[in-house]
């Protein structure tokens, strides 16, 4: 999926069935659990700002919209995703004026220091080796006023051969990248490792069903 000669139709399956994911493992209601936390404190009538990056087909920020929608909440959000086809899909869903979907890389953003209340990313870092991560979660953290939310697979063997058997009717292009993102992913202590190294301190680190972990938290409440 990442790589730019990607079959633009099997690139497209592959969203959707992501998007699938997302929505049967509670992966999706996982971020959104930890915004509903988060917005303990905000004011009655004022706008939040959200970042998320390598957002995909954007799944995630219309499940925020349409969870503010229920809440009342005023929300704007920008999704980034680096892959010209991902970024066109996403741009080409629901056409809602509170979400703006951008083009770029995740390491030459165009926004400045703290332009953003929230910066989220999920199921991005295992694409990256340590280092990438790191950088990732600097940049998070330089970009949010308030908080953020990093989310991603736990490496185990068990989700390896639980994901095998997950996707073994999928397409090509997702049996193959299913594999190879729990191959890739991190281990707890890895984890928590470049989490420090990224200076996400008010962070903690959380576990979530289908060997998942979310890294959340706001730099004036939870430090």
């Amino acid at each position: 999926m990442d790589e730019e000669s990607a079959d633009e139709n099997q690139l497209r399956r592959s969203l959707r069935f992501i998007q699938r994911v997302n929505s049967w493992l509670g992966y999706t209601r996982s971020t959104l659990r930890h915004l509903q936390r988060f917005s303990r404190t905000w004011k009655q009538g004022e706008r939040v700002e959200i970042l998320d990056l390598a957002t995909g087909s954007a799944d995630i920020p219309r499940a925020i919209l349409k969870w503010a929608d229920r809440k009342g909440f005023d929300i704007r959000i920008i999704g980034v995703d680096r892959h010209a086809i991902t970024a066109n899909t996403a741009a080409a869903g629901e056409n809602d004026p509170r979400l703006q979907i951008i083009q770029a890389d995740v390491f030459n953003l165009p926004f400045a220091p703290a332009s953003f209340d929230y910066v989220l990313t999920a199921m991005f870092l295992h694409h990256l080796d340590e280092a990438q991560a790191i950088t990732v979660m600097k940049h998070m953290n330089s970009l949010a006023r308030r908080g953020v939310i990093v989310a991603d697979l736990l490496r185990h063997s068990r989700a390896y051969a639980w994901i095998t058997l997950f996707t073994m009717f999928a397409n090509p292009m997702v049996r193959h990248d299913a594999r190879a993102s729990v191959a890739q992913s991190f281990r707890k202590n890895e984890v928590l490792r470049m989490q420090e190294e990224a200076g996400l301190n008010f962070a903690r680190y959380h576990r979530h069903f289908g060997h998942r972990f979310i890294l959340a938290g706001e730099k004036t409440a939870d430090k």
